[in-house]
């Protein structure tokens, strides 16, 4: 095995490599607070431009299970390079998108490359640093991981407002075209062996099936009246055979593509439920915030995207904390608060009405940030704790890959009971609506024909059924992250401390 790197050229690979890390997670929220400007840029519905959030989520929960085996069967690095390029590309197509189709492709392909980034980068930086400097390395890595999905919807929303959308995509090239052959040069003696391993192309298939079954059924159920659709019907009904198929196929195959015989450990299937009842929950409302402030309360991306990024603040200050105190406690009681906290404040959110100013609805968010790193760190070491060592990578893997499609799932569902709950609220109230006349006579003497009467009506109406739909939606986030908090008891507490170096792909 090669001698880790030192000095500058060790910091400069360290930088490259979470470079890489930072612009592979920074892809998934960069385009959140920008969905309202790109949909009318291409003249497609809001719903239809979560499919620009969605299509990344999805691809790149179904290429992390694969990591593995490419990196054994065409080296680490060669594998890392060549997802590096493929990244840069891709962007770049998705920034000269003039349709939905080619945006949601290009989506596609940065999440097939992204997904591979993400996990080698954490490998490769563990075999350029000395051991004892290892701690180092998982925080590089760890900080980046933290930081870019707060810094995403910021830059998102700058970059929309004062140039233009496709920005958000073509930032990516240029530090594409850097790292990758600079990463080639430095890491090809870092090169893993090359390993023969089989392939499940039969799982692989069954996986590809019953996600994009399910995702498509997610995202064109609201626009096809749901299951009075013969396509969503049929959708459902691909995704519920190929989830079942899949099933059946990878408990009994010998060389399975996702290894679902880690679900046997207690532990392991209590944490990742939990993973992705939470991560689901904050990562739904998260896509919803912007999307509300930007069409409903006058925001701009940009400020849209100030606000999101609030929740990161505390997040990094929160962090060392929750490192620290890992190794003095029970994990299970650092997740419980995180989740605990997350709800209370999310509650807060629950209660804010159409005058809110832009500190009401950024100082829970701040606060916020407290706890995300009290959930996300400790989480993982209980998940991967309560499994064989020779299980961590697999279990590594399925964690990521139910993560990130908790993440695409919730984007979906809120999008579409967000539409719902507003159009129900609408209705509610309608009848209720000045019924004294007195609201119709002040718009009548400032001018305003009967027509613009209504209209005027009908947009107050509007703005306050979704803000009531907005509230319940938080109101069920916080439900959610308590009721996580206390399922994480059913975990026992983890044998042994995990070393994060044996988690890598």
């Amino acid at each position: 095995m090669n001698a880790p790197l030192k000095g500058p050229l060790l910091w400069l690979a360290a930088v490259v490599l979470a470079t890489a890390n930072f612009i592979a997670v920074l892809d998934m929220t960069i385009a959140n607070v920008s969905v309202p400007t790109i949909s009318g840029a291409l003249g497609i519905s809001s719903s239809q431009g979560t499919w620009v959030i969605t299509s990344y989520s999805v691809a790149e929960a179904i290429i992390v299970p694969l990591t593995g085996w490419l990196a054994g069967r065409f080296g680490a690095v060669r594998v890392f390079t060549t997802a590096m390029g493929m990244f840069g590309a891709f962007s770049a197509l998705c920034g000269l998108s003039g349709s939905l189709a080619m945006l949601v492709f290009g989506r596609i392909m940065q999440g097939l490359s992204g997904g591979v980034l993400m996990p080698l980068s954490q490998m490769l930086l563990l075999r350029i640093f000395p051991k004892d400097k290892a701690p180092a390395a998982m925080a590089l890595w760890a900080m980046t991981t933290l930081v870019a999905p707060v810094l995403g919807p910021i830059l998102g929303g700058w970059l929309c407002d004062t140039y233009s959308w496709p920005v958000i995509f073509f930032i990516n090239v240029p530090i594409a075209i850097v790292c990758a052959p600079i990463a080639l040069r430095m890491l090809k003696r870092y090169e893993t062996e090359l390993v023969r391993a089989p392939i499940d192309t039969v799982g692989l298939a069954l996986l590809v099936v019953f996600v994009g079954a399910l995702q498509l059924m997610l995202d064109l159920g609201k626009e096809h009246d749901w299951f009075e659709s013969t396509e969503i019907r049929a959708l459902a009904i691909v995704a519920v055979i190929g989830f079942a198929a899949f099933l059946i196929w990878e408990l009994t195959e010998r060389h399975p593509i996702v290894d679902l015989r880690v679900f046997r450990h207690r532990g392991f299937t209590t944490a990742v439920i939990t993973i992705a009842l939470g991560f689901g929950a904050i990562f739904g409302m998260n896509v919803l915030t912007p999307l509300w402030l930007q069409s409903f309360m006058g925001y701009t991306a940009t400020w849209a995207g100030l606000v999101t990024g609030w929740s990161g603040v505390l997040a990094v200050l929160a962090a060392p904390a929750a490192g620290a105190l890992m190794a003095k406690t029970d994990p299970r009681r650092l997740v419980f608060f995180g989740l605990a906290w997350l709800g209370v404040v999310t509650l807060a959110r629950s209660f804010l009405n159409t005058d809110a100013t832009y500190w009401q609805i950024s100082g829970p968010l701040i606060f916020m940030g407290i706890g995300l790193p009290f959930f996300f760190v400790p989480v993982t070491a209980l998940a991967l704790g309560n499994v064989e060592e020779h299980e961590m990578a697999a279990a590594a893997g399925l964690q990521n890959f139910l993560r990130t499609l908790s993440g695409a799932v919730a984007t979906s569902v809120v999008q579409t009971v967000w539409e719902n709950t507003g159009n129900e609220f609408h209705a509610d109230l309608a009848g209720f609506v000045d019924r004294s006349g007195q609201t119709a006579a002040t718009l009548a003497a400032s001018g305003l024909n009967p027509d613009q009467q209504r209209q005027a009506l009908d947009n107050l109406l509007t703005s306050q059924s979704v803000m009531l739909a907005t509230n319940q939606i938080m109101f069920t986030v916080a439900l959610i992250c308590v009721a996580a908090a206390f399922l994480i008891w059913f975990a026992p507490r983890p044998a042994r401390a995990v070393d994060m170096t044996k988690a890598g792909h």
